[in-house]
């Protein structure tokens, strides 16, 4: 895996802990989940700033959001109690397909 990908999941990963957190913060009210909050998005955007270098930045932004909302979700359900109905699992499973699409057949994508 190129080490522009593992940036950009570094950086996937990282906003997903701090989305996370925003959820923990409870509109800022909650210290360290806020710390969390600004720490991570910061980070987050530092490590996505490094996969840029050789990553166009569409193909970086669809992997970004599609792997972020997939993430999100399954931490709500998991962690948050949040229901996920079948249309959304659907849906979800669609933007996991277009992430595949991208990465496999794109020649945008930097392999």
């Amino acid at each position: 895996m190129p080490k522009s990908y593992i940036f950009l999941l570094l950086a996937i990963l990282t906003e997903t802990i701090a989305t996370s957190a925003l959820q923990a913060s409870q509109q800022f009210t909650r210290l360290l989940p806020s710390v969390i909050v600004v720490l991570g998005y910061a980070l987050s955007f530092y490590l996505l700033s490094h996969a840029l270098k050789t990553i166009p930045v569409g193909i970086a932004y669809a992997v970004w959001s599609g792997l972020g909302i997939v993430l999100i979700a399954l931490i709500g359900w998991w962690v948050f109690g949040q229901r996920i109905d079948l249309p959304a699992v659907l849906g979800m499973a669609l933007i996991l397909a277009g992430i595949l699409v991208i990465h496999l057949f794109s020649k945008s994508a930097a392999h």
